[in-house]
Order: structure tokens, then sequence, then C-alpha cells
């Protein structure tokens, strides 16, 4: 498998006993060990998100340095994405949480300890299995036999080198916020604190990271100088065509991220409209907009058909970033792939449908609106997106539309812009 992917180089990278690796930080401490089985646990058990668990474990413990807080962390990461690999190579049940963590661990080069839980790994017999698991691609790539022939139905060849890319880790973005600084100003005040950013042409607004660290404790994250957010997300707002002065309308604003962007966008000119079914990330919506220094945003909670009737043609630019598999962002949210199910896929396509249908009568006459997903399928996009159109009888038309995808090096978006005619 040495042709891609981050765990090419961990597991067993030659016919050799992998490299020993000497912890000159953590060691094998025991407590640090339980924390990585009880996080997988919480995972897999009780389908809790992955970043939630890992969060709430590393608070459980403040006398953690760094070191160990990373090695918590990218380990249960890791196990979560390499999951069905590792449970092929050691042969145990799904749930055999040491001997998945014993298999990872070995594969990093790192001596395993004398304890019992550890006693069923053979170095031979793993790397024997591991060989053998590589031949199948499901397996290589740790994914559900569903997803692996739903992903072969829609994207053809191109699926291969898509889910490689999903099992890379996920870059840090940092969107500069415009309101307040620019790219380049931010790159030149992290640098001066050893953050090394790259900065992108395309990506106009875009920090990239050069290593993972721990930025929301800094004072310019404080200072609302910037946001967490991935660079193909960066694409959606500017695909809107935004003036400032204009109204629009923030159909499915979550948390708020793209709010944020489209606010920036209009130079906090105009009007705009977050709307979401969930009160709660309205909320949270709202103190990310006050650190950014953003007025014009107004937040409304969607709890009946009423609340979109009212907006009925009132809006100059509509956002619809729609619920969706999230596809795209598996190797930000390695746990969502064994959460999800076919079914489910088959359920947010309805609701993806309902809500282009209802939601797209808040567009004024010559207004647009961008349909965007982070997913893969074509489904999802192109296809709900041509449905629509069918279905309005050239009410709307398409203007144009974007896919960017995970091998171009970050999350998955898809993205339609289409006119109210």
């Amino acid at each position: 498998m040495s042709h891609h992917s981050n765990i090419t180089s961990k597991i067993f990278p030659s016919e050799l006993a992998p490299p020993k690796r000497e912890f000159k930080g953590p060691g094998l401490h025991r407590n640090i060990c339980e924390a990585i089985i009880l996080s997988l646990k919480e995972i897999f058990e009780n389908g809790r998100y992955a970043d939630k668990v890992i969060e709430k474990v590393l608070k459980s413990n403040p006398k953690w340095g760094s070191r160990d807080r990373k090695f918590i962390a990218e380990s249960v990461y890791e196990i979560v994405r390499w999951h069905r690999l590792l449970e092929f190579t050691a042969k145990v049940q799904s749930n055999d949480y040491w001997s998945l963590f014993g298999t990872w661990l070995l594969s990093d080069g790192i001596e395993l300890p004398s304890w019992d839980e550890f006693k069923l790994l053979n170095a031979s017999d793993l790397k024997y299995n591991y060989k053998v698991g590589l031949e199948t691609r499901k397996i290589r790539e740790s994914i559900p036999d569903w997803l692996d022939e739903l992903g072969a139905i829609e994207l053809g060849t191109k699926w291969e080198t898509e889910l490689e890319a999903l099992n890379e880790t996920a870059s840090v973005v940092l969107r500069a916020n415009t309101l307040k600084t620019d790219a380049k100003k931010l790159n030149k005040i992290l640098d001066a604190k050893r953050i090394e950013c790259e900065l992108r042409s395309e990506f106009p607004d875009a920090l990239i990271l050069q290593k993972r660290q721990n930025i929301f404790s800094l004072p310019e994250f404080q200072a609302g100088l910037f946001e967490v957010q991935d660079a193909g997300s960066q694409l959606i707002a500017p695909f809107l065509q935004l003036e400032p002065g204009m109204r629009v309308i923030d159909a499915c604003a979550g948390a708020g991220g793209k709010s944020l962007h489209l606010a920036a966008l209009m130079q906090n000119k105009g009007r705009l409209i977050s709307m979401d079914v969930e009160e709660w990330k309205l909320k949270e919506l709202q103190k990310r907009a006050k650190r950014a220094g953003i007025s014009i945003i107004e937040t409304k909670v969607i709890d009946t058909t009423k609340a979109i009737k009212r907006l009925e043609a009132s809006a100059d630019r509509l956002l619809l970033d729609v619920p969706c598999s999230g596809l795209g962002v598996l190797k930000r949210n390695p746990d969502a792939k064994w959460k999800l199910t076919l079914r489910a896929v088959e359920e947010v396509k309805i609701k993806q449908e309902e809500i282009i249908c209802n939601y797209s009568s808040m567009l004024k006459k010559e207004g647009l609106m961008v349909y965007a997903t982070c997913s893969l399928l074509r489904s999802e996009n192109n296809l709900q997106v041509e449905k629509f159109i069918e279905s309005k009888k050239g009410e709307y038309s398409l203007l144009k539309e974007h896919q960017i995808f995970p091998s171009e090096g970050f999350d998955g978006f898809y993205m339609a812009l289409i006119q109210r005619n």
C-alpha cells in the first residue's frame, strides 16, 4: 500500500519489524491508553461524535501535557479512520479496542508493553493479514460495503482516487475576517508567533496551517480576526456574487460559518437573515457574529412553514447549504462513515428536494441562489438541481456549477448557481 495515504508509512512499512519508536514524551502510560479505549467505546458504542468525545476526554485530565493530548487525539482519530483495516489485520471482534489499539501502535513502530490486553497480538500474523487486506478496496480504504458500492456506482473510476484522499488527515484552514484584516496581514501576525501558514491565490481569504495546533486560544481569534473554515467551504459564499447593501438569506445556516463569510463579503452592509431549524445553532452564530464585528445578521428559527412563507420573493440572494450525506468531509469526520447508512442517504435526498422546492420561493425574480452540499454524489448534487429546474418549468435556470473534490487537497463540496427568471 506504499502508493498512498497516511497509513502507508505507518502500518508495517516493510518486511522488517517496524522501527522501534522511543517515546521520550508520554511513554505508554496506562491512564493515557485507557483514555483512548474509553473514547473509542463512546464513538462506536454510544454513537457520540469523535470531536466531542476527544474534547471531553482531554478536559478530564488537566495534568496531561501537549504531547499526551496530541497522542490521544491522533490515536483515536486514526483508529476510527482505519477501523475496518485494523479489525481485519488483528482478526478480532470490532469492539476489541485494546487489540485494535495494539495493532495501531505496532504499525506505528511502537513496542507494546507486556500487558494482558495485548497478549492476542502476534506481529508476523498481523503482517500477513495486513497484506491480504490490502488486496480488497473496501478493507484497504476502511469503509462499509454499501458505501463502496454506492461510490463506485455514482463516481465510477474516480471513486478510488477520492476514497484515498478521504483517508488523509484534513488540513486546518483559517478564513481571515476581511472586516478586520486580510490574509496577508494575518499571515504576518501569525508568522511572528511562529505559526506557519500557506496562502493560495485560488482561496483569497484562506490561511492553511502547516502544523496542527490550538489556535482558539490566540488573542487574534478572540478579537475576531479569523474563523476556522475549510478552503473548499470558502468558495461557496463568493459563488453567490454578492454586493454590499443586498438583502440575503442563508436558509440552512447552522452555526453560521458561511453566514459570517457572506457578511464579510457584503462589507457588513445590507441585511442578512440566517435561518435554521435548530435554535441552539443560531445562538452560537450570534456569539460568533459579535466576535467578528458583524451587525447585519438577523437570526430566525424555522419552526413552521410560515417562517418561509413570510419571506416570499424577498431575497436578492439565497444560500441553500442543504443537509447531505457529508461524504465530502470524511477526512474531517472519519467516524461519520460508520454512523451513516444507505437509508439515511436516501432520506436526506428527500429532505434536499423539499428544501430546494420550498425555500426557493424566498428568492426575488432575477435573484440568484446557490444550492450547495458537502457531498460527492451526483444524486445529491447535479441530479437534484436538474430535477428541481425541470419541475419548475422555466421559472429557474442553472447558470453554472462547481465541484471541488477531496483529491484537490481539501473537503469536497458541490455548488450550483441558479437564477429565478
